[in-house]
């Protein structure tokens, strides 16, 4: 058996070559749209001060660069959107949607208290990336579980995003 030859570069570039039939037309779109958004500068890269300036304008403001160098350190480069995708390859191979959806919630959720108020919800939903029309937040809040506070159970609501609506 010979040993093979420049073999991991190959596969490699087969892999990015390949990231692209991995998903369908409507999700790359709205990967690119996601990598556009938080493309900040616009130079098509993803760098620290794109990730710091995506995280102010969703109010959190005291990320700290150590974490920001962790989640870049992820990538095996620079991070253009071909690698943003392989990233999303990677971490969407064999995840669980409805795992996926509770850690989105969990980001908003500090404490960890298993809920959102639902007007802090309701104005992420309606003013962030895909905007969220109030008929559509009025449905959602309509299957969600809320109690007198105003706090939206997420965890039931990721079942139903994920597994649909108990008969």
């Amino acid at each position: 058996r010979k040993p093979k030859k420049h073999g991991g570069a190959k596969r490699a570039q087969r892999a990015s070559s390949n990231v692209f039939s991995m998903f369908e037309q409507t999700q790359i779109q709205e990967f690119k749209e996601a990598f556009t958004l938080i493309d900040q500068n616009r130079d098509g890269f993803i760098d620290q001060e794109d990730l710091k300036d995506t995280y102010a304008s969703l109010g959190k403001l005291n990320v700290k660069d150590r974490e920001l160098e962790e989640m870049l350190k992820e990538a095996s480069g620079p991070i253009n959107f071909t690698m943003f995708l392989n990233l999303f390859g990677e971490k969407l191979h064999g995840t669980d949607p409805e795992e996926t959806i509770l850690n989105a919630f969990k980001m908003f959720d500090p404490e960890a208290k298993g809920s959102i108020h639902k007007d802090e919800l309701q104005n992420l939903l309606m003013t962030q990336a895909d905007k969220f029309t109030a008929e559509e937040v009025k449905q959602m809040f309509a299957s969600s579980n809320i109690d007198a506070a105003g706090n939206l159970d997420y965890k039931s609501l990721c079942y139903i995003i994920t597994h649909g609506e108990e008969e």
